[in-house]
């Protein structure tokens, strides 16, 4: 009888012992490295730069060197550093110097690797606007190819990009979070991900459904309300219909708040609380 009751025990140890807890998305902000201490005082944990600051082949070496001391000092974690081509340098359309765009990203990218920057974001809605008229499925093939060249050069250096669709305002190329999903998948990289941005998701009019059917590329996800870019709580949007999706799609990521703010010593610390409640309330549900 001990015996197997002693056997009921270890079955019910071991079976909750194999049980994954399930990831709750943690919670960063895209700032300034200035802005370390406040962040972190407001619960933050990670933040992002942006290439310009910190990685861009303009800065000299001494001055890269002073930002990476910088990170190394910084209580938030820099994950990632976002804009990653300045707006003139073309990278989809009929203007592109592949070869600019290939030398530009290797001193980015290899710059990334010596400050211990994992993640790029490519955003950069002025280097991808096209002309008026222009033919986007063949817009779409050539930056498959320019990509898969990026992604390559990321593997070299241990670095992840993570494409992000953006808004009409912004571009007029990859305006949505399933035609962002499909040029990643065409790309078929393990360096080369989807990023989606939430905001822009909610400027677009599209449904959280996108994230569940982009779970199979999705590594990384940005968020700020819809109307004025404000950050979470300030007007008060409801995102629960996203991470809802996020937590469906069983998403492993986290999550980057990226907006405007005039009142950052009062709006950066409730956007934590803000964003954080809603989280805690999804990943609550049963």
């Amino acid at each position: 009888m001990k015996n197997k009751i002693l056997i009921a025990v270890l079955t019910i140890c071991l079976f909750s012992f194999n049980q994954k807890k399930e990831h709750v998305p943690r919670l960063g902000m895209i700032a300034s490295l200035d802005q370390d201490s406040l962040l972190y005082a407001s619960g933050f944990h990670m933040l992002g730069e942006s290439v310009g600051r910190m990685l861009s082949p303009s800065l000299t070496e001494e001055q890269f060197a002073q930002n990476i001391e910088r990170i190394k000092k910084a209580r938030c974690k820099v994950a990632l550093c976002n804009i990653f081509f300045p707006g003139k340098m073309k990278i989809a359309g009929p203007e592109v110097d592949e070869q600019q765009v290939l030398t530009y990203a290797e001193a980015v990218l290899s710059r990334a690797q010596k400050a211990g920057v994992p993640w790029i974001v490519l955003g950069s809605g002025g280097s991808r606007r096209l002309p008026d008229g222009y033919d986007q499925k063949k817009a779409t093939d050539d930056f498959v190819l320019l990509c898969r060249k990026l992604a390559i050069t990321a593997e070299k250096y241990k670095v992840m990009i993570v494409l992000e669709s953006l808004e009409t305002v912004e571009t007029n190329f990859l305006l949505s979070l399933t035609s962002a999903a499909e040029v990643v998948r065409a790309v078929n990289h393990p360096n080369f991900k989807l990023n989606a941005d939430i905001f822009h998701m909610l400027r677009e009019s599209e449904s959280p459904q996108s994230i569940i059917d982009a779970r199979d590329v999705l590594v990384y996800c940005e968020i700020a309300e819809k109307e004025k870019r404000s950050l979470p709580g300030v007007q008060g949007d409801d995102f629960k219909p996203y991470l809802r999706a996020l937590r469906k799609a069983n998403y492993k990521g986290d999550i980057f708040i990226e907006g405007n703010t005039k009142n950052p010593n009062t709006e950066i610390p409730q956007s934590f609380i803000y964003l954080k409640q809603q989280v805690e309330e999804v990943y609550a549900e049963k």
